[in-house]
């Protein structure tokens, strides 16, 4: 099969394309068609082995899997012993863990008990690869972590991004009232989520505005508890999503005062965690509460044109890779 191998951290060209054995699904497992995966600003540190403690679970001196890559969408081409769940044809979708990557092959192998689940109806295998990554962070960190309620005031920082869009949707799914901050050439795409409120943070800075919100969650990692406590109500929480300094705050809040940083590994957790956010977040798509937000597309032999992309910052949503057979089927 065809697959992109990393055997070193570095630039994109690290990335090589070559032929590699087809997996083989051994008992409880399944063999995945790969049709969608994705490309994320949070994969990139599979690749860069930055930041350096990321690779505690990557690999200390290089990748300890040379096939990168989480999300995924594909169809069930084959079944080990003891599979009951699927068989094939079943399409599918989910996410094999950030210590156990491998989507960014045209087959994968993925054990039934795994982050996967039957892919919705009627949504494209790339739209369901693309709302993995931002939606099961947004679960963790919103209904997991700060337990939001209906009501609340949420601010995502960072709303234009895979973690920020789903975020949105997810905090309005479960009613909050949102405001979201990015620049104002964004503003009807949010708003088109359900953002009620909008802050342009080039022209305005949401910690000096007066109001109060019961969650900030910085999905990007570019603020601070510091710079956002006085924003927060006398209970309210700050989600960190990218900023490993907020661990600090973390341990210091969570024993003194009543307002609570958190910064968590949503990818790290185990298996049967991360398919219980799945559940959630397949709800959600069914429920019409959770749309894809697409901002490119490359083929898996254009992975390292995709990670540059990712790397300006610049990317709205996400990053679908599509994966060609050559039998006619790229994605659907």
């Amino acid at each position: 099969m065809k697959a992109i191998v990393c055997t070193q951290y570095g630039s994109p060209d690290v990335f090589q394309l070559e032929r590699v054995d087809t997996p083989v699904p051994g008992s409880g497992e399944v063999l995945v068609k790969v049709h969608a995966a994705t490309a994320t600003t949070a994969g990139l540190s599979a690749r860069t082995g930055k930041p350096v403690f990321a690779r505690l679970f990557s690999g200390l001196t290089k990748p300890k899997h040379n096939i990168l890559g989480v999300e995924f969408a594909g169809e069930v081409v084959a079944v080990g012993d003891e599979v009951q769940a699927y068989k094939p044809g079943d399409p599918v979708f989910g996410m094999t863990g950030a210590t156990t990557p491998g989507t960014y092959a045209e087959y994968l192998c993925m054990p039934e008990s795994g982050a996967i689940l039957p892919k919705p109806d009627e949504v494209r295998y790339e739209d369901a690869a693309a709302m993995v990554e931002g939606g099961l962070t947004a679960i963790n960190f919103l209904c997991n972590n700060a337990m939001i309620k209906p009501g609340q005031r949420v601010l995502i920082y960072g709303a234009t991004g895979s973690v920020g869009t789903a975020s949105i949707q997810v905090a309005k799914a479960l009613g909050a009232e949102v405001t979201a901050v990015c620049s104002a050439v964004s503003f009807d795409m949010v708003k088109s989520l359900g953002a009620d409120h909008v802050i342009d943070y080039r022209t305005e800075d949401f910690t000096t505005n007066g109001q109060l919100y019961d969650i900030i969650f910085d999905t990007v990692g570019k603020r601070s508890f510091a710079a956002c406590k006085d924003s927060l109500t006398p209970d309210g929480i700050y989600l960190d999503a990218g900023n490993p300094a907020t661990i600090l705050s973390m341990f210091w809040t969570k024993m003194f005062g009543r307002k609570k940083a958190i910064l968590v590994a949503t990818y790290v957790r185990s298996a049967s965690k991360i398919k219980k956010d799945l559940v959630e977040l397949k709800a959600l798509i069914e429920a019409d509460k959770m749309q894809a937000v697409i901002d490119r597309y490359y083929p898996l032999e254009k992975i390292a044109d995709a990670h540059r992309y990712v790397e300006t910052g610049r990317k709205k949503g996400n990053v679908v890779i599509t994966i060609d057979h050559g039998d006619g089927h790229i994605a659907s």
